[in-house]
């Protein structure tokens, strides 16, 4: 079943996020979650099933500077390695772009790394229909 996340799933999270490639605790991902959860502009949904969460996608509404059609990126996209090829992704997929349509966005888009372990991620975006248009840079600033 697919539904908002609550912060009672942080402990569920943590193999999600390890799965993803960023290691987390329950505390930093209850932290995260409490200050994400009150924001109107941010939303996570997650596929449940037998008291386990199996896969999550967390998207964030925006307005944009070079035109007229606002969008949603796609944060966080993962679902269990165990769970894959059952059409969870895909489901997590279509609830939030139509979250997207509600807000009243044009656009969904997201980011994926360029290694080679990505490869099969990215014949995935392509089969939700996403078209590979643009190189992301990444600078930190502490």
């Amino acid at each position: 079943m697919i539904r908002s996340v609550k912060l009672e799933d942080a402990e569920g999270f943590v193999p999600l996020m390890d799965a993803l490639g960023y290691p987390s605790s329950k505390e930093q991902i209850k932290n995260r979650l409490q200050s994400i959860l009150p924001q109107e502009h941010y939303q996570t949904f997650v596929y449940e099933a037998n008291d386990e969460l199996l896969g999550m996608i967390g998207v964030t509404f925006s307005e944009a500077y070079h035109t007229d059609d606002p969008h949603v990126r796609i944060i966080a996209f993962v679902v269990r390695e165990t769970a894959q090829g059952k059409g969870i992704g895909k489901m997590l997929m279509e609830k939030a772009g139509e979250w997207a349509l509600t807000k009243g966005a044009k656009t969904i888009m997201l980011n994926s790394g360029n290694r080679a372990e990505r490869k099969k991620a990215h014949e995935i975006y392509h089969s939700f229909g996403f078209e590979g248009r643009a190189t992301g840079f990444y600078k930190r600033l502490d």
